[in-house]
């Protein structure tokens, strides 16, 4: 099963300070049949106004997993933890039994745009925790990195889900080959150009596809693309 999702379908909403568009059901946007993706069940494409952003609000038992794509994004938690991210800086938050925690813009200049997904966690109740982790971007370029797994490597961040996120550029006819494990799901989600898979279906700026039973993927830049892989269970 191949779902595509194009850019113009999604929720999308604008506060003023907060502009962007929500993939699942969330906050305003309410569809009970556009809950979840497996584990995933938030995927916000988030702009903050300069300095603006979430004052403190709680989250328990989720696994949240800030990507930012431009700009700065400050955290800072009732755990004690303090940090800013730029481009190639990954934040996860496991919220387990209870935190506490706010979001900011940490420019009082330019936007701060980030992907921000939430996982279901493999367990209820886990020790709260935070980390950050950063990738130097030239090592996007011709290959799916790993950035976020549970396993946890060189400039990842580990995740309590049995799942992994990746990033990649392409330049246009370069082809990336994934091949997924049985009874898995895949979702690909493209931040800018253009991605054909399986020779079949296409993916512009903001595209999402949410694809079961498909064993094998061949990903090919219909033009330069920067897009995003997770394989989850």
């Amino acid at each position: 099963m191949f779902t595509i999702y194009p850019a113009d379908q999604r929720f999308h909403f604008d506060r003023e300070w907060l502009r962007g568009s929500h993939s699942f059901s969330f906050g305003e946007y309410q569809d009970s049949d556009n809950v979840s993706f497996g584990p995933l069940r938030v995927f916000n494409d988030d702009i903050i106004s300069p300095s603006r952003g979430f004052g403190a609000h709680p989250h328990s038992d989720m696994e949240i997993v800030s990507i930012v794509l431009q700009g700065q994004l400050r955290h800072e938690d009732n755990l004690g933890n303090e940090a800013v991210s730029s481009f190639g800086g990954i934040q996860r938050m496991s919220a387990g039994s209870g935190v506490v925690h706010t979001e900011h813009n940490a420019s009082d200049e330019h936007d701060c745009n980030l992907l921000q997904l939430w996982f279901e966690p493999e367990a209820r109740g886990l020790t709260p925790s935070y980390m950050t982790s950063s990738f130097h971007p030239a090592s996007l370029n011709g290959t799916l990195l790993p950035i976020v797994s549970r396993q946890g490597g060189e400039n990842q961040a580990t995740i309590h889900q049995d799942l992994t996120i990746y990033l990649s550029r392409l330049e246009a006819g370069q082809r990336i080959e994934f091949v997924q494990q049985p009874h898995r799901r895949t979702y690909v989600f493209v931040i800018n150009g253009s991605l054909r898979v399986n020779d079949e279906h296409e993916l512009s700026t903001r595209d999402a596809a949410r694809i079961e039973e498909v064993s094998k993927l061949e990903l090919v830049a219909e033009q330069p693309v920067f897009w995003l892989l997770i394989d989850l269970p």
